[in-house]
């Protein structure tokens, strides 16, 4: 059997009626596994029938990401329907785009709540499902988590600073899972996607060519996650990647840059003054903690038209 198969496993898709979350939840299935389709209407029926139609089972559990008890309802229609959970992905979201003086609480709130608390909620009930798993077995067991974070949280995007926030978290936090999670036998990875979708219709121009898949097609991301998903991923553990189109970027670490030093060992601001000032003056204003070399990874010729 291909060590990409997902025949007999189950996952959990957050947000799965539409866009990204669809095309995971559709990758996985097409990969074997059964899937727990999450969204808060009734086109999480209609991904369930697409699941089945392709010979995998699925079931619905419909609800926002956002209520903490609705993860442990996910977690037990997975076990309770197909006998197991082996791949959870975190992928619903919402967007209350504003530059941050117009930033209003119910927009800070709407955002932290989805984003951010769902993924921890649905990453903690899985987390003490594969625990208890493990510690029933005697030894690991099979599990991944794939939490979707974005390249707004590496730029720290200006009109987003609400999403910015909530996509850091859920790299901190997917961080923290790996290293919490490791010794039972699941991995946790982040993804950070680009895709074409609902959500983002405002943000690309059209792929213009005729002649392949959408450079920016939600498909390409299901591949990605599928791979994860899968047994051929046991080794890839608390990493970062930029996917969308041709390619997979792989994230490094965050670097020290330069260490600065008080000679007697008490910085006065006079001495923090002498030795800093002039390091920082006239750097370029993309020089900063913002990962702006990402941006060097793009040859999809795809203009953003939100900028």
């Amino acid at each position: 059997m291909s060590t990409t198969n997902l025949a007999g496993k189950t996952a959990i898709v957050t947000g799965a009626g539409s866009g990204l979350g669809r095309a995971e939840a559709l990758a996985l299935a097409e990969a074997g596994a059964n899937v727990v389709v999450n969204d808060i209407g009734a086109a999480a029926d209609t991904v369930v029938a697409e699941i089945r139609a392709l010979g995998p089972g699925a079931v619905a559990v419909k609800g926002d990401v956002g209520d903490w008890s609705l993860s442990d309802q996910m977690v037990a229609a997975a076990v309770d329907t197909f006998g197991s959970l082996d791949v959870v992905v975190n992928n619903a979201g919402v967007l209350r785009d504003t530059m941050i003086f117009n930033l209003t609480e119910k927009d800070w709130d709407d955002v932290i709540r989805v984003h951010l608390k769902g993924h921890a909620s649905l990453s903690r009930a899985a987390a003490a499902h594969w625990r208890a798993a493990s510690k029933a077995a005697g030894g690991p067991i099979y599990g991944r988590l794939i939490n979707t974070s974005s390249e707004a949280f590496l730029f720290g995007s200006a009109g987003q600073p609400n999403y910015s926030a909530a996509k850091a978290g859920i790299t901190a936090l997917t961080l923290s899972a790996s290293q919490g999670l490791s010794r039972y036998g699941v991995t946790a990875n982040v993804i950070c996607p680009r895709a074409r979708t609902s959500m983002t219709a405002h943000v690309f121009a059209e792929d213009s060519r005729q002649d392949q898949l959408d450079i920016l097609a939600p498909e390409r991301i299901g591949t990605f996650v599928s791979y994860l998903a899968s047994p051929a991923s046991a080794d890839v553990n608390g990493q970062v990647f930029v996917v969308y189109g041709d390619m997979v970027g792989l994230m490094d670490s965050p670097k020290v840059e330069q260490k600065f030093s008080a000679a007697n060992g008490t910085f006065s601001v006079e001495e923090l003054d002498a030795q800093l000032s002039p390091y920082f003056t006239g750097r370029s204003q993309w020089q900063s903690y913002a990962a702006y070399s990402v941006a060097e990874l793009d040859t999809t010729g795809i203009q953003n038209i939100a900028n």
